[in-house]
């Protein structure tokens, strides 16, 4: 599906938008129910990723197939590895197989688990024979997605031991470690994180308890870019969000300060309103700890015409797509003067936007989201626009609610 976007009529926008589950949490969550079936879960993700992760938590035995979803790769891997009597092959999409998964199956194979591989080593699909785990030492380096040290730590009260994983080199995405151990300590499980070693103990049994999830704070970046982008005086209101939250991607309120957006709570919501037009400038901002986030402020940046050195960015290169080169490549497109190293990105001040051309989404979600905003200055195409059913279905339905023009 080919979508064309056009702004709305008044860059002076006042809404409320209602986003659904963090898809982060919601994975997290679903994995601890499987483990624990006296968790209950609120304000579920409505995602593709969530959805499969659901799914593929009930199967026994058989082909999992998880299409897009690395999350559900990782966190699947370590399930079943850990499910005796289990048995099944998890495959995804051709894009999945180009992602790796040695480190964290290296690391599951150090407890003693019993995983294979299909066809190429150190990628999917997988073969996973669940077993006792009793070992409960094992190392991680330190500077690899948070993922495959949160599906370690997910799994680790289940276990006969828990875990006690040290984490070797400068430990990145710290925030979603974080998240993952205060969701084990909402469900009333201990651990402790001192220095580079995590320890979790185990737990047979959990009370019964309703977790609520709290909304998603990368699909909320797509609506602090459009108040950057647009008038002093716009103001959108987002829920439900915590102000003590746990996930990452919150340190948006205090990023987009650079762009004039100020970030106010009240009570579940948040209301992000534009308050100062914003001088040509050039920031420079580490994402090493929200790199999810990187797609949506370089557009800013460009929409803003001012300029920007983001770092930490070396997760990017295997998510659903490379993205430090997608955006290379659409921003080029859009008359960017951008450069990208395999960890950085640097785009240069410019007030040039060409007109109505098609970005490519590449299966990544983000790319589709993080360029639409850019509609707020000059008409482009988005392809494949059905993409932003991977983490946020409503994503087109809320354009529109807010009055842009999209149209297939």
């Amino acid at each position: 599906m080919k979508l064309h976007l056009s702004a709305p009529s008044s860059s002076l926008l006042k809404a409320t938008v209602k986003i659904t589950g963090s898809k982060s949490e919601s994975n997290r969550l679903l994995l601890l129910q499987a483990l624990y079936p006296t968790i209950s879960i609120e304000n579920l993700s409505n995602s593709d990723d969530a959805e499969v992760m659901e799914k593929g938590l009930q199967i026994e035995n058989g082909i999992v197939d998880i299409h897009h979803a690395g999350t559900a790769m990782r966190f699947l891997t370590a399930y079943f590895a850990s499910q005796e009597n289990k048995e099944v092959v998890l495959t995804g999409s051709k894009r999945m197989t180009e992602r790796p998964i040695k480190v964290l199956v290296d690391a599951l194979k150090e407890l003693g688990a019993d995983i294979s591989y299909e066809n190429n080593e150190g990628y999917p699909p997988i073969k996973v024979k669940g077993k006792k785990i009793v070992k409960n030492k094992v190392s991680l380096p330190a500077n690899i997605s948070s993922q495959y040290i949160s599906a370690l730590l997910l799994v680790a009260p289940s276990l006969e031991n828990g875990i006690e994983l040290e984490l070797v080199g400068k430990i990145t995405s710290v925030p979603y470690i974080k998240m993952t151990l205060g969701l084990l300590s909402q469900i009333g499980v201990e651990s402790s994180f001192e220095g580079n070693t995590i320890k979790v103990l185990p737990q047979e049994s959990i009370p019964s308890s309703t977790q609520v999830v709290e909304s998603d704070w990368s699909s909320a970046s797509y609506f602090y870019s459009i108040v950057s982008l647009c008038d002093v005086g716009t103001e959108i209101t987002l829920s439900s969000y915590r102000k003590d939250s746990l996930q990452g991607d919150s340190v948006l309120a205090d990023i987009y300060t650079n762009f004039g957006v100020e970030t106010t709570f009240n009570g579940h919501e948040v209301i992000l309103r534009k308050t100062t037009a914003v001088a040509n400038k050039e920031i420079e901002i580490d994402l090493a700890n929200a790199p999810d986030i990187a797609q949506t402020i370089v557009v800013s940046c460009f929409g803003l015409g001012i300029g920007c050195h983001l770092t930490g960015l070396h997760t990017l290169k295997i998510k659903e797509t490379d993205r430090l080169e997608a955006l290379k490549t659409e921003l080029t497109k859009l008359g960017a003067p951008i450069s990208v190293t395999d960890k950085t990105l640097t785009l240069r001040p410019s007030n040039q936007i060409n007109k109505n051309i098609a970005i490519d989404t590449y299966n990544d979600h983000r790319m589709a989201m993080a360029f639409a905003p850019l509609a707020l200055k000059t008409s482009l195409f988005i392809n494949d626009a059905e993409v932003v059913s991977k983490s946020y279905p409503d994503f087109w339905k809320d354009m529109e609610n807010l009055n842009f023009q999209v149209n297939k």
